[in-house]
């Protein structure tokens, strides 16, 4: 069973290279795109994305950069070399920095110009930990003020959780909407706060969800990521790409 755009990405959360790629052979590129985050990089770095692309993935570098704007137009520009399909910046970061990387990957000298998206509330938080630093607005305004600036700036997308997918959707219709905190109702909530199962994540407005453990902790990995999709085809949603 396949489908012709899959918008599931699984995330490779490994601390080495040796059992993301065991993982990543158990998959079917055609099936999924793969997230490579801070603890994989960390300890394998950019082979473990050459690699995963001459297996046929698409990769997701999820980084979230978030540091002066030239420090990070100099990371976006060196991911792009690298031929990721997506990366992602912090969109706290303010205008300067989201532009500059705008420009980074519009001119980054790789084969193909990657998606840049904007994390608005990380999925762990919620109200009470937003004010524990100092942010005195709830997740959803804060996530809207964000998301509005994302936009400002031309990036392609957001990070969000699906809770808020569906009005991003209705306000800022432009912008991907990539969304973390994919569980199956089967599965423990783990350190996500704010989630949504496959099927209600789409109809709410999500474009790409990423999912790990209910993929990557299966005893039989790929029979797992078929029942998401079975899922997914019997209650459709609308996946999109830029054109």
């Amino acid at each position: 069973m396949q489908l012709v755009i899959s918008p599931l990405i699984i995330a490779l959360d490994y601390a080495d290279e040796r059992d993301a790629l065991i993982l990543a052979d158990q998959l079917d590129p055609a099936q999924c795109r793969v997230k490579v985050g801070k603890e994989l990089f960390t300890a394998s770095g950019p082979s473990i994305v050459e690699r995963l692309q001459e297996r046929g993935f698409d990769v997701f570098l999820d980084l979230k950069f978030h540091d002066i704007p030239q420090t990070v137009a100099k990371a976006c520009r060196a991911a792009s070399r690298l031929g990721v399909w997506m990366l992602n910046v912090h969109a706290s970061g303010g205008s300067a920095m989201l532009r500059a990387a705008r420009e980074a990957v519009e001119d980054g000298g790789g084969t193909r110009r990657p998606l840049l998206i904007a994390v608005t509330v990380l999925t762990s938080m919620d109200d009470d930990a937003l004010h524990e630093v100092g942010v005195n607005s709830s997740v959803v305004e804060q996530v809207g003020r964000l998301a509005t600036l994302a936009a400002a700036c031309a990036l392609d997308g957001l990070v969000c959780s699906a809770l808020e997918a569906d009005r991003l959707r209705n306000v800022l219709p432009e912008l991907l909407r990539v969304t973390p905190g994919i569980r199956p109702a089967q599965y423990a909530e783990d350190d996500q706060r704010r989630i949504m199962t496959p099927a209600a994540a789409l109809a709410a407005g999500s474009d790409f969800l990423v999912v790990g453990r209910p993929v990557t902790a299966a005893v039989d990995p790929a029979r797992a990521l078929g029942q998401i999709l079975n899922e997914l085809v019997a209650k459709p949603g609308d996946s999109r790409e830029p054109g």
